[in-house]
């Protein structure tokens, strides 16, 4: 008596020979994008000039001793803080090509450099009401450390227009969190209307800089 015949078996593949396809095809996207030569490039961040300025800021505002009134060590700080975005802006006129950036950059060097002035005034005359606020100092340093993440995270490419719109949003949000806890935790009012104005301007500077990345990203 003959047997029955057994029903055939669905296609399938293993699991270790659909896995190696699946490599061949990564290595084939792989090699393809490699040999693109107007693909996207980016540059180790020890090689960018403007995240050399970054890290340099950063350095130098990790060494100031915060052992003061908040409203002396906000401005202490923000000296620091602006003269890197100075030197950035530096950066972006010496070496950039975008006229919008350069626009932006130039305006970020004279306002800032003008804000410099008016905080080295402030604290060669204010009389400190404060003691010093372990507080505000853990905000400052935690502002610290989540803007050199970020800008540790940034994808640079060696471009100047496109480093520099990337890493001032990053330092200007920076500026920001410092200005609100300064508006927080200190009693000048001449600080407080200061962060304000700089909560204001550096807003508007970063939805500028987004508008442009949008419209000019190389990705």
């Amino acid at each position: 008596m003959k047997k029955n015949a057994l029903p055939p078996r669905p296609f399938s593949f293993k699991k270790s020979n659909l896995m190696k396809i699946l490599a061949v095809g990564l290595l084939f996207s792989l090699g393809a994008c490699s040999d693109d030569e107007d693909g996207f490039e980016t540059q180790p961040h020890d090689q960018n000039k403007m995240m050399g300025i970054m890290h340099d800021m950063m350095d130098d505002m990790e060494m100031m001793q915060m052992n003061g009134d908040p409203d002396v060590v906000f401005a202490q700080m923000m000296i620091m803080h602006h003269q890197g975005a100075i030197d950035m802006a530096n950066e972006e006129l010496s070496s950039g090509d975008d006229a919008a950036i350069k626009a932006i950059a130039t305006k970020v060097k004279t306002d800032q450099q003008k804000e410099i002035q008016e905080l080295q005034a402030f604290i060669s005359s204010y009389q400190p009401d404060q003691a010093t606020s372990n507080m505000f100092n853990m905000e400052l340093m935690e502002s610290m450390e989540k803007s050199g993440r970020q800008s540790d995270l940034q994808v640079l490419t060696g471009d100047t227009d496109q480093d520099f719109a990337q890493l001032m949003i990053v330092h200007h949000q920076s500026a920001i969190e410092n200005a609100r806890a300064v508006q927080e935790h200190g009693t000048s009012t001449m600080i407080k209307e200061m962060a304000h104005r700089m909560i204001n301007a550096q807003m508007a500077e970063i939805e500028e800089l987004q508008e442009w990345l949008l419209a000019n990203k190389e990705y």
